[in-house]
């Protein structure tokens, strides 16, 4: 799956201007799904507007230029189909922290510490996000990808705060080791 896709999926659910999209593919309910940076999107919407499978209406703005709004297309509709129709690839995972934890017994303490308290707060904001999306949603289909988030996001949340210590201790035995030479 790609940008392309991404657009697509968001304009199956609901029609959105641009930076709608992005918002919605960076940081919003749909940033899990497929890697996209704020320069892809626009090329992506205009390439699907140019081969008929999104429309675009210019909404009027008060002393601001006009407000396009994008709409998926039959045309689109079916595309889309085509594209989700597919067998997924297998899910990429990729984490600095994971990296500073394997690496936990050269690393500070502080910076062990700082870095389990970015992730506690980056999940607890990702589980924020979910709780807003499940009480605005009616689709059967977002609501249990959701769900299902949101107990990946438990599980993360548990574990960090459970296991906290564990991977401190690493980092300050260590040290003392250190400190003993």
């Amino acid at each position: 799956m790609n940008v392309r896709t991404l657009c697509l999926a968001i304009l199956n659910i609901q029609d959105a201007t641009g930076y709608e999209i992005k918002k919605l593919s960076i940081e919003g309910a749909f940033q899990h799904f497929v890697e996209v940076s704020f320069g892809s999107i626009y090329p992506a919407l205009s390439k699907l507007e140019q081969e008929g499978l999104v429309s675009c209406q210019a909404e009027e703005q008060d002393g601001k230029p006009d407000r396009k709004i994008y709409s998926i297309t039959p045309e689109g509709k079916s595309e889309f189909v085509k594209l989700i129709n597919v067998l997924p690839k297998a899910d990429k995972f990729k984490s600095e922290f994971l990296l500073l934890s394997i690496n936990a017994d050269i690393a500070s303490r502080s910076l062990l510490e700082a870095a389990i308290n970015a992730q506690l707060s980056q999940h607890e904001g990702e589980m924020e996000m979910m709780m807003n999306l499940l009480e605005e949603c009616d689709q059967p289909a977002l609501v249990w990808t959701a769900n299902y988030g949101r107990a990946v996001v438990e599980a993360k949340i548990k574990y960090l705060k459970a296991n906290k210590d564990q991977l401190l201790i690493l980092a300050h035995n260590t040290q003392a080791a250190q400190a003993a030479e």
